[in-house]
């Protein structure tokens, strides 16, 4: 084996302590107190055995070994504080047989370190490793790879039956108290979550909302986590991203989560290997499992805006309010923009037809359009479709209903947070005077003083929002047809914007021959209302 150990050597020992429900380890006999009581009484009956330290991984799977408390005790063993390592049993250490051998076989070796497991009766000071270790290993691997399996499918059956089964809540939600399975809405990170949507569907482009958020200094998902004692860790981010990004907005964007549908299993984890992207046809989707935080409307206008690629910027710098909503009523290829400056130099703008700018007149023709002109005549046809629809308001009214708030979870949560940010303030005034008898040095009370003042702001944020909806009336609309709500809301409409385009309008389509036809995106509860309209130009 390689041991240059002598026999009068002292022993740094490092006990070992490994427990995880996922690999079918049994409570009683594997809880961390009999594993710590069986290695502490082996180490106290040795004469020459002095425990450094013990090393506790509870509730990490013995088929990986990036294991905090394992990746610890190696530091120390590189470090020349521990030659002595003592576990319960070989499938404590690891239940991977190639990883277990590599450890025990070479890297153990190489750094002069003695191994025991005790129920094996294994000792490699005493003797070599006999030929049953590695039977002993595989046959720990497969009873792994068993219990995995049922794990697995116990798991699906949890996750087919709409239950939440993760780790974390996503943004916007939290674990219920007294239902770990069951997701409740978070009143802060929700209205976080419902501004972003608000801002999408009125033109905001994803980073500009990154921007917005971080110029605010909202915190971004995972930092929000970790402010509030979850121990997140997104391992898909960058360590000094501590803020929202492009990406983030996009997916929050993409999330039927938010819409009441728990959706899990996009993910597969493999013993040895990463994880890996599902098909999305293969994920599980339950629908209506909790309560949405984004109303179905809005949804489906955020998703038509993310199908169609629509880019946010101003006419000035390439956007238009109509970007992603024209097509040439022949060839069906997407508008594209030109300007031209007239006699006073001034810049005029116009829609050509995409395939007729890229190929050609041989493959299509201009179908131009300036959009002074579009926009007269859209808003001129959307006062009409308004004007059409007789008694609006009473119509409005036939339909709506009113509900009482629930207002007795606002009132716990505002009684939490303020119990929390007092808890908070009288902390960060004890740490200064701590301070001021030196009992922390001046590094340790600006970091101390920095994460408390972090919280502060959170909850007093946090706190607002929900005095904001405390103060709100109890009775509340609802209307079972927004867009008739949006149609009265439009009645005196005397200027076109992004907002209005995307609620009430599915494409424009221009021809030849000076014509266009507008296709309303108009829906009741029941079926989607399509109204065509051309129109001379």
């Amino acid at each position: 084996m390689g041991y240059k150990i002598k026999c009068n050597t002292l022993f740094n020992v490092a006990g070992y302590i490994r427990l995880s429900r996922d690999d079918g380890d049994k409570e009683e006999s594997d809880s961390v107190g009999n594993q710590r009581r069986l290695l502490t009484n082996y180490i106290d009956k040795k004469k020459d055995f002095f425990i450094f330290d013990m090393y506790i991984d509870d509730g990490y799977t013995g088929t990986d070994f990036n294991r905090p408390a394992f990746q610890r005790m190696l530091r120390d063993i590189k470090d020349g504080k521990v030659n002595c390592v003592i576990v319960k049993d070989l499938s404590r250490f690891g239940r991977d047989y190639i990883e277990t051998g590599r450890y025990l076989e070479r890297v153990f070796p190489d750094f002069n370190v003695r191994f025991i497991s005790i129920v094996d009766g294994i000792d490699s000071y005493k003797q070599t490793y006999d030929m049953l270790m590695p039977i002993k290993n595989i046959f720990n691997e497969q009873y792994a790879r068993d219990i995995s399996k049922k794990v697995q499918t116990v798991m699906k059956s949890k996750q087919k039956s709409g239950e939440f089964i993760g780790a974390f809540a996503c943004y916007g939600y939290k674990k219920s108290s007294t239902n770990k399975n069951k997701l409740i809405i978070d009143a802060y990170a929700s209205n976080v979550i419902k501004r972003i949507f608000s801002l999408y569907v009125r033109g905001y482009g994803k980073a500009r909302i990154a921007a917005i958020l971080n110029a605010e200094g909202i915190l971004c998902p995972s930092e929000y986590k970790k402010l509030n004692g979850e121990n997140y860790k997104n391992s898909k981010r960058l360590e000094s991203t501590t803020y929202w990004t492009f990406s983030t907005i996009n997916k929050i964007l993409q999330k039927e989560m938010y819409i009441g549908n728990m959706v899990q299993g996009t993910r597969h984890q493999h013993m040895r290997g990463k994880q890996r992207l599902v098909n999305k046809e293969d994920w599980i989707v339950v629908t209506g499992t909790h309560e949405a935080i984004i109303d179905i409307e809005t949804w489906k206008k955020a998703q038509t805006l993310l199908n169609k690629r629509t880019r946010k910027l101003d006419l000035e710098n390439n956007q238009s309010i109509f970007a992603g909503f024209l097509k040439c009523g022949d060839c069906g290829r997407a508008m594209t923009k030109n300007f031209w400056k007239n006699v006073d130099n001034a810049k005029r703008y116009m829609y050509v037809c995409g395939t007729y700018k890229r190929a050609g007149k041989k493959y299509c023709t201009s179908h131009s359009i300036r959009h002074d002109i579009l926009e007269r005549i859209v808003l001129d046809d959307l006062k009409k479709v308004i004007s059409s629809i007789d008694n609006v308001q009473e119509l409005i009214k036939s339909q709506n209903f009113s509900i009482k708030k629930d207002q007795k979870i606002t009132e716990s949560e505002i009684h939490k947070l303020s119990t929390e940010l007092d808890k908070v303030t009288r902390f960060k005034k004890s740490i200064y005077e701590d301070y001021q008898e030196e009992l922390l040095t001046k590094d340790e009370y600006l970091r101390y003083r920095a994460d408390y003042l972090k919280k502060e702001v959170l909850y007093s944020k946090q706190l607002q929002v929900l005095k904001k909806q405390q103060s709100n009336t109890i009775i509340e609309d609802k209307f079972q047809s927004t867009w008739l709500k949006r149609l009265l809301e439009l009645k005196e409409i005397e200027k076109l914007d992004r907002e209005i385009i995307v609620e009430m309008i599915s494409k424009i389509k221009i021809y030849e021959n000076r014509k266009i036809k507008i296709i309303y995106n108009l829906s009741t509860s029941l079926e989607p209302l399509f109204i065509k309209h051309s129109d001379e130009i």
